[in-house]
Order: structure tokens, then C-alpha cells, then sequence
């Protein structure tokens, strides 16, 4: 049985930053899956659209991998010869459990593990690109720049898979949102206190944008199709195709 997640259930006297330590890393499936709604419904998709998109002897990247949801969605799909999934995370904890998910399972489609910068990544030879929440925490100029080097690194007819959290111009659709998100956390069993300092300690370190944001982005570095294929709330997930 998966851990469960009561990192935020007493009084926190000092507040600080979000971060994706072991603690996290422990109870990481039960917080995602309580806190991020249509969670499963992404990681099945991304397997989905990496079988249609990925080519042979090509190179598929998961950047955030976490605990490798998204990499082993994506090899259960992938039957092409030579096709190598890259999985990377900055967080040590994630990585060495990462790992330990990745070896579980047998496959012919080769995974590497990399615990790294994703903004230190070269990104080439691409099919297919995931940044699977992950971009909301990088600074504006470094999402630019991250973009950038992965739309270089992809083949054209690549893409590029990406789920965030999104804020909306409209204030009144804007705490609705919000609010709905916080009724599905409520129903999933965190409480009044969780809720209040999760988003305390989330909020300095995770900024996210707006969907139009994205779509600005993404045309601006030439990518010729982009939509929002998922949505639930205030989360969802979008591709781009080059």
C-alpha cells in the first residue's frame, strides 16, 4: 500500500519552500494522485500519444520524471527498435526510486535514469519531449530558454507533451478554479490546515501561467500545432508539434 501523505497535517510553526526532498519523494504517488485531479488520465495518455509520435532509433525525454510515471507509461507503448527513453530529475530521492520502478518491469525499450539539471540537458534526436508538471517551476527566462533547446532537439513532426497548473485572466474563473481544486483535495481527505500550508510552501516556488501563455510560447518558437487536449479545473495537459 502506498504511503500516505500527511506531510502538511500539523501545525507547521516555520513555513518553508516547497521542495522535493525524501520526505516528498515517500509519499509522492498518494500526494499526486489526491492532490492533482485527472493525474491517471495523463500519465495513460502520454503512453498513448508517445505510441504514435516516437520513431525508431530515436530519443524520447521525460524532464521531471519524478518517480517515472510518465517513463513507464511510455515504455509499455513504445515497440520501436532502438527507441531510448532519457528519464531525468534533480531530486536524488526521486531519482534512486525512479530507478527502482524502472528496473521492476522488463522491456526491450532501453530507459536511463540521469539525475540532473533538466536545463542542463542537450536535448537531440527527439520524438518525443514530456514535461510532465515540471515547467511551473522554472523561472519565466527559464522556460524560454528550456523550450528553445527542446524544440531545436526535436525532429520535425516531434512533440512535445506538456501538463501545468494554469492561472486564468478572468479573477472570478481564476478562484472558482482554485476553489473547485480545493474541493477535490477536501474529498480526497486533506484537510482545512493541509490545504492552507501546502499552498504556503508551494507558492514561492511554483508560478504558474496562463494557458494563452503557453500558446504565445509555442507559436513564437515555431511549433505548427499546439492545443489543450486535457483539462480538469485548473490543471491539464497540452502538445505542441513541430
Amino acid at each position: 500500500m502506498k504511503n500516505r501523505d500527511n506531510i502538511f497535517a500539523a501545525p507547521i510553526d516555520k513555513m518553508g519552500d516547497f521542495t522535493f526532498d525524501e520526505k516528498v519523494a515517500e509519499v509522492f504517488p498518494d500526494m499526486i494522485q489526491r492532490s492533482v485531479p485527472g493525474y491517471s488520465n495523463i500519465i495513460s495518455a502520454i503512453g498513448m500519444l508517445a505510441e504514435r509520435f516516437a520513431k525508431p532509433h530515436s530519443t524520447v525525454y521525460d524532464l521531471g520524471c519524478s518517480l517515472g510515471a510518465a517513463t513507464l507509461s511510455m515504455r509499455r507503448h513504445i515497440k520501436h527498435e532502438g527507441c531510448k527513453i532519457v528519464a531525468v530529475d534533480n531530486s536524488p530521492a526521486m531519482v534512486e526510486r525512479c530507478r527502482l520502478h524502472i528496473n521492476a518491469y522488463r522491456s526491450d525499450t532501453v530507459v536511463e535514469v540521469v539525475e540532473a539539471d533538466i536545463r542542463n540537458i542537450v536535448i537531440e534526436d527527439a520524438t518525443v519531449v514530456v514535461l510532465n508538471f515540471t515547467l511551473q517551476f522554472l523561472t519565466p527566462d527559464d522556460r524560454l530558454t528550456l523550450l528553445q533547446k527542446i524544440y531545436q532537439g526535436l525532429r520535425p513532426g516531434g512533440i512535445l507533451i506538456l501538463s501545468e497548473k494554469y492561472v486564468f485572466d478572468d479573477s472570478r474563473v481564476n478562484e472558482l478554479l482554485i476553489d473547485l481544486h480545493h474541493d477535490f483535495k477536501r474529498a480526497n481527505g486533506y484537510s482545512e490546515l493541509e490545504i492552507s500550508q501546502k499552498r504556503s510552501a508551494i507558492e514561492n516556488v511554483m508560478r504558474p501561467d496562463s494557458i494563452d501563455v503557453h500558446k504565445e510560447r509555442f507559436k513564437a518558437l515555431g511549433f505548427r500545432s499546439n492545443e489543450v487536449w486535457f483539462q480538469c479545473f485548473n490543471f491539464g495537459s497540452m502538445f505542441a508539434i513541430k
